[in-house]
């Protein structure tokens, strides 16, 4: 073996060494000085304790020569060797830097290095910047050869591999193929075939007889060292036919001719071509399997069918939603938040003999927060969180509904205190018995059953509680919702005008905007009477797009105009461009609904008016700024049945026939006039008696609950009732005819009028604006007027107060 000796370093290496690393890390050429035998030592023990650990950034290199990349500096010099065998042959202590050669020479020692700023150490010995430059580190290796094999995939992968290498192996037999020409030359006519055997009826396999030399069936061919071959034929009969032909004219005797037989082999190809349908057949339904076991809740295939699908949610969990995030529902939020309160501390009720609720339903319309009440309560319970939907539970295969209610309650056990939290109950918690067929078995049903069960049943936590959310609480199982399994009943309806105020506070925080927030909250408030959080949230979302549509640099209070005539009436059809007499039909239609609520006194004030098209079918259409009330007198509905009914006596008034316009003015009009006769007990003929609502889901019968009698008589008066209505708001759009006329020129055009032109056109309102109109919607642009007014009519009334009473009439 060559000796290559740096200086300062008594190393041995060999060519196979050398050849073990890339051509950039050669080391240079030096003059080969061959050190005495004592000297010449490789100590396998120092390269092996550089090796970086896995969880190093450091680059790797090859086992033992991870020292050629070691950095230059101090950052290596504080380690210390553990390495017996490095400590023997260093001579040092234990503290001794690895950045070091094993044995510094004299040289290295006067020219005072400290410790470990010794250039990286190589296989060799030290090799310092001033001993020849610095050797550049090797790159770290790639990454993509790395395989971790698991069991899975030795079947994915190692079965069709091994199935290929046979395949290929067992096809280089030791037949060869030949020609028809070449057997009747070669083998045939020299008399060297023993027998021969057809196979599968389309291939024939040629034995020769022992002593027949090796064949050289090609011209310049090697010869062969196989006696069998075979040749392909067209069919077994001309096979034949040539066969006797040919050993005619050879002139062999009956006795003597070659001997045929026939057999049908198998050819593994053959065998995946008749399992390859079955093979697929099973393929797709354990695809499927893995995708039905699988899907939004594991990885579990087939045998994690019946397990839950929960997500857990705990304080680790980034849970972006909290109870500040939560407003307009004050009351249920602090329901929701007692049960967590109780979790957390239990004690604190315990002690006074209170138990803890086994559970509340969260009701209410769709988009009033409950779904995100159980988000704050999941980013701030303090507890685990299963959150689960009720759809989850239901699935293809029978049974698997009551074993995920099972799974569902074990894990909540494993975790407890926690809170379950179900959405959308009434997938799964339908009343029973309805809509069933007599004698089968409904899923649904044993899944409620055994809900029932977990939820109070022998083995019931109290430290388990369980929320769910429904829009349709009048269709549960009265079992569900009894003391014991749902204590509580959270009713969260629409926010009133002051919780929209708090939710418009919560949504306009990321809107970028000039406007005060405070203001501009309190008028938004005022302008979407009726609205949910998600309406809310999806008014100032709009805003922000219109806002950017346009390249605005904020969102300004017009943008949010913009967006709740978006949400209320639908998008602006630009391109739907009406007839001039349409136009005006349409006019006089909205004019006629704005002069009949401008002159009766229960009508809702009118906030704005236009007639550009909006929607599917909306031509135009009048916003009104319904007042905060919960009870509704029969004049009420009357008034409201009367503005209603303008836009078609208008058209019958000023055109002398009417149009499809009103079609949507007379289903309400119809509705509240059955609901004053059939619900609310407010006919004098039908007395006090309520047939309960139309449209109630409950009413799915096949008899009405009144005689045919009665049904007549509801007929005839709620057309008494609209045909009344119809003469009183005949009666008041003939007499206010010019009234109606100027409001139909002014949007004729403006297009869009608002309150404050309805002011200077018919002056102001008989009656003072009451409720919440004056104290949220008090701004300049449309509420000053207003504002003037109430006040002169409060002064007026104050006037008449304070002045003395005249006398009585003398006798």
């Amino acid at each position: 073996m060559s000796c290559l000796i740096l200086p300062g370093a008594r190393v041995r290496a060999g060519k196979a060494l050398s050849r073990a690393f890339p051509a950039p890390f050669r080391l240079p050429a030096l003059p080969r000085v061959c050190a005495p035998p004592a000297t010449r030592t490789f100590s396998v023990s120092r390269l092996a304790a550089a090796t970086p650990k896995e969880d190093d950034d450091r680059p790797r290199f090859p086992k033992g020569f991870e020292a050629f990349g070691r950095p230059t500096g101090s950052n290596t010099g504080g380690r210390k060797d553990t390495r017996g065998t490095a400590k023997e042959e260093s001579g040092e202590g234990e503290g001794e830097n690895r950045g070091r050669g094993p044995r510094a020479t004299e040289d290295e020692n006067e020219s005072g290095k400290k410790k470990g700023d010794d250039g990286p150490r190589g296989m060799c010995g030290d090799f310092s910047p001033g001993a020849g430059g610095k050797i550049p580190r090797p790159p770290p290796p790639m990454e993509i050869f790395r395989f971790k094999f698991t069991p899975n995939m030795v079947l994915l992968y190692g079965l069709p591999v091994a199935f290929l290498t046979w395949q290929f192996f067992s096809t280089m037999s030791a037949d060869q193929e030949i020609t028809w020409q070449e057997f009747r030359m070669n083998m045939l006519d020299k008399g060297f075939v023993d027998r021969l055997v057809v196979v599968n009826k389309n291939q024939v396999r040629v034995f020769l007889r022992p002593d027949a030399p090796q064949m050289q069936h090609r011209p310049g061919s090697p010869p062969a060292t196989s006696s069998r071959y075979y040749f392909t034929i067209g069919s077994v009969e001309s096979f034949e036919r040539n066969l006797e032909i040919a050993q005619r004219e050879l002139g062999i005797p009956q006795h003597e001719k070659i001997p045929v037989s026939y057999n049908n082999e198998l050819s593994s190809l053959s065998v995946v071509l008749n399992f390859a349908p079955t093979l697929v057949l099973v393929g797709v339904l354990y695809y499927l399997s893995r995708r039905a076991g699988g899907g939004a809740g594991g990885s579990q295939g087939i045998f994690g069918i019946g397990k839950s699908r929960a997500k857990l949610f705990n304080q680790e969990t980034d849970v972006k939603v909290k109870f500040k995030d939560v407003a307009g529902m004050d009351e249920a939020k602090e329901e929701i938040m007692e049960f967590v309160k109780f979790l957390k501390d239990p004690a604190l009720y315990e002690r006074l003999g209170a138990k803890i609720p086994k559970g509340a339903v969260l009701s209410g319309p769709p988009g009033t927060g409950k779904t995100l009440l159980a988000k704050a309560t999941a980013g701030e319970a303090g507890v685990p969180f299963l959150s689960v939907s009720g759809s989850e539970f239901v699935e293809m295969f029978v049974g698997v509904g009551s074993s995920r209610v099972r799974d569902l309650f074990t894990n909540a056990k494993k975790h407890a205190p926690c809170i379950i939290f179900i959405d959308e109950i009434d997938a799964i918690g339908k009343a029973r018995g309805r809509g069933g067929f007599a004698g089968g078995n409904d899923e649904r049903e044993s899944t409620l059953n055994q809900l029932l069960v977990e939820m109070d049943g022998f083995g019931s936590s109290e430290h388990v509680v369980v929320l769910a959310g429904t829009n349709r609480p009048d269709v549960l199982d009265p079992a569900l919702l009894r003391p014991g399994r749902f204590d509580r009943h959270v009713a969260i309806d629409r926010p009133d005008i002051k919780g929209r105020v708090e939710i418009f506070k919560v949504h306009l925080k990321p809107i970028r905007s000039n406007e005060d927030m405070e203001k501009l909250a309190r008028k938004l408030a005022a302008l979407t009477p009726g609205f949910s959080g998600a309406d809310v949230a999806n008014v100032c979302n709009e805003a922000a797009l219109i806002a950017a549509r346009h390249l605005a640099d904020s969102v300004t209070a017009k943008h949010f105009e913009a967006a709740i005539e978006r949400v209320i009436a639908g998008l602006e059809k630009k391109s739907r461009v009406l007839s001039p007499e349409e136009k005006k039909i349409v006019a006089h239609h909205e004019a006629g609904h704005a002069v009949a609520g401008w002159f009766l006194q229960h009508a809702h004030p009118l906030l704005k008016v236009s007639i550009i098209p909006r929607g599917v079918g909306a031509l135009g259409y009048a916003q009104y700024l319904p007042k905060e009330e919960y009870l509704h007198s029969t004049a009420q509905i009357v008034d409201m049945m009367c503005m209603t009914l303008g836009g078609r006596v208008a058209e019958r008034i000023f055109f002398d026939s009417i149009t499809t316009g009103a079609q949507d003015d007379l289903q309400k009009v119809t509705k509240m006039a059955y609901s004053t006769v059939m619900t609310y007990g407010m006919n004098p003929r039908l007395g006090n008696i309520s047939y309960g609502a139309q449209d109630s889901p409950d009413q799915q019968q096949f008899q009405r609950p009144y005689s045919e009698q009665t049904a007549t008589l509801i007929d005839e008066e709620a057309r008494a009732i609209i045909a009344a209505a119809y003469e009183r708001t005949t009666d008041l759009l003939t007499k206010r005819r010019a009234e109606v006329e100027k409001v139909a020129k002014l949007l004729l055009e403006k297009e869009v009028i608002g309150r404050e032109d309805m002011i200077s056109l018919l002056g102001p309102r008989e009656w003072p604006e009451t409720g919440n109109y004056v104290e949220y919607l008090g701004t300049p642009e449309q509420g000053a007027g207003a504002r003037e007014i109430v006040e002169n009519l409060k002064k007026d009334l104050k006037d008449a107060s304070d002045a003395p009473t005249p006398p009585p009439p003398s006798a």
